[in-house]
């Protein structure tokens, strides 16, 4: 490992300051869970790197509005999202995602903000996060801006941030009547990357689909609405439009091969787990718990 220098900020609008929009090898840290790896593997190597453990605590809190709306410091551990009572109340999916992401060990370490950040394609709370209508604040040199989570992926580990941006919040609606779940499969333990995550959220009323988003995760390079087959679902929930639904998801998820799965495969788990989602929504709307 090159030498490196590392800088403690005690803000988040000094640790934008110390960013370098030419430089590449400057970089901010926080958990750290992923960039360390990518560092002993020689897979990045920095000439500063911008710890962001010290910053103000303002942005490791979790508040909740009066309207509803959860938002979540960027800075926040990722355990201490799992057991907030705000965010189980607030929107319980992502409690139960958090449960099998990963492993306790990470979740006390990683952050929202560098889980995010980090944009690698099979993690667990993108595609719920894109499935919630969620949205991050980013701060910038002399700017800030919001932007929704479903933009904010642009490839395979891309985002739309600027070298000398930083997340800073990330903001979930008011869920009301929305209810969602995620699924996922993994190849070999429950912690182990997912060959493919599925995240459905429906909002429902009088027994009518009014709105439907479904993401798929870990298959395709980065998390991806397959809005063909949320429009099929706003004709019903009957099985004939379920499995046109799945159906439309398999044929419209751009999915790629790797030590997960061949593609003819990753296609074949869409179609079922996309189906296993929304049935386990409806389940939940209609109270029933089977």
């Amino acid at each position: 490992m090159v030498p490196f220098t590392i800088a403690e900020p005690r803000s988040l609008r000094e640790a934008v300051s110390l960013l370098d929009p030419e430089d590449h090898t400057v970089r901010a840290i926080a958990g750290g869970t992923a960039l360390t790896l990518m560092m002993k593997s020689g897979v990045f190597q920095p000439t500063r790197l911008v710890s962001l453990r010290r910053v103000e605590p303002a942005f490791s809190q979790i508040v909740v509005r009066d309207d509803g709306e959860l938002r979540i410091g960027a800075l926040t551990p990722l355990s201490t999202v799992e057991y907030s009572p705000s965010v189980l109340n607030t929107a319980p999916v992502i409690t139960r995602t958090l449960r099998t992401l990963s492993n306790v060990r990470v979740r006390n370490v990683a952050t929202v903000g560098g889980h995010l950040a980090h944009a690698d394609p099979h993690m667990d709370l993108p595609p719920v996060l894109i499935a919630l209508g969620a949205r991050v604040r980013v701060m910038g040199p002399s700017h800030e801006r919001e932007v929704a989570v479903e933009r904010l992926f642009v490839g395979y580990y891309e985002t739309a941030l600027a070298r000398n941006e930083l997340i800073a919040e990330l903001i979930v609606p008011a869920q009301r009547g929305t209810r969602a779940a995620y699924l996922k499969c993994t190849t070999r333990s429950a912690d182990d990357w997912p060959a493919l995550g599925i995240a459905a959220a429906l909002d429902i009323k009088g027994g009518a689909i009014r709105d439907a988003k479904i993401v798929a995760s870990a298959a395709t390079p980065q998390p991806t609405r397959l809005r063909t087959a949320e429009a099929i679902l706003l004709e019903g929930s009957s099985d004939a439009i379920l499995h046109r639904a799945a159906d439309a998801a398999a044929e419209q998820a751009e999915v790629m091969s790797d030590h997960h799965g061949s593609a003819a495969y990753k296609k074949r788990l869409v179609r079922i787990y996309v189906e296993r989602a929304i049935r386990e929504v409806l389940r939940a709307v209609d109270g029933s718990g089977k």
